[in-house]
């Protein structure tokens, strides 16, 4: 098996090209690259390894950065000490990754696991998809702050100051933490888009919210929630019941 490993740790490459020759006798590492440049023009001027081990941050970037600047033709396992959405869009997406410092056990499991799923050349291309998603959700740019007509007046609000979206009327309306509501020129499900989902929840039609804005939470009838939200005198906000796992989930980070 050819496999290239990406790492700028040294002391790291040396430990995952040891681990890697142990664990598959005749193993091949084509290259040990510790930059997202160096591993772009990589790619570009040879052919594709078998499989690539890759860590997320690297000496001039982190690795994602890659995935925009060429076609990785092959399979990724992640060796990373990331953050928690990191590994929470490769959970959704399927994709393999290793807690940094690497465990031998870990990586025989993760490689046993790619053997499995790189049987067929459909299994190869689910792989190859799945990453390609989890890459593009953790390169999204969120919006940080909107720009709202007051007036004769333009005035920015932070996002980190919203407490929570609602929609009325056909209007979309933002709620902030001095408790002062500004109309948006955009949708509910617009705003799903723009925002980090990390930080904001579309509990029903009506509803997105900010954990931060959520005051409590009592258990409502047909295995429905109502959520107490922080200056809000809607006595109704109910997460839809198809909703509730998920909403569970999210607040359990």
């Amino acid at each position: 098996m050819n496999i290239l490993i990406i790492e700028d740790e040294i002391q790291a490459a040396q430990r995952l090209e040891k681990l890697v020759r142990e664990l598959i006798p005749g193993a091949q590492i084509v290259a040990t690259i510790d930059t997202v440049k160096k591993a772009v023009q990589w790619m570009n001027t040879n052919p594709a390894p078998e499989l690539a081990l890759m860590d997320i941050q690297l000496a001039d970037g982190i690795s994602f950065q890659i995935f925009e600047q060429c076609e990785v033709k092959c399979p990724v396992i992640f060796t990373t000490a990331y953050d928690e959405y990191a590994l929470k869009a490769f959970k959704v997406n399927s994709i393999d990754y290793i807690l940094k410092p690497v465990d031998k056990d870990e990586l025989q499991a993760a490689l046993k696991k790619f053997n499995g799923l790189t049987r067929s050349e459909s299994g190869t291309r689910q792989i190859l998809d799945n990453i390609g998603q989890a890459v593009q959700m953790l390169m999204k740019k969120y919006k940080t702050r909107f720009v709202i007509k007051v007036g004769e007046h333009l005035k920015t609000i932070e996002v980190g100051a919203v407490r929570y979206f609602y929609s009325q009327d056909k209007t979309t309306f933002c709620v902030t933490d001095e408790n002062r509501n500004f109309v948006l020129d955009y949708t509910l499900e617009q705003l799903e888009e723009m925002l980090d989902p990390a930080d904001f929840f579309r509990i029903n039609r009506k509803y997105l919210v900010r954990s931060g804005a959520i005051q409590d939470i009592i258990s409502y009838t047909n295995s429905r929630l109502r959520l107490v939200l922080k200056g809000c005198q809607d006595n109704d906000i109910i997460v839809a019941r198809e909703r509730v796992q998920e909403f569970k989930t999210w607040l359990d980070k």
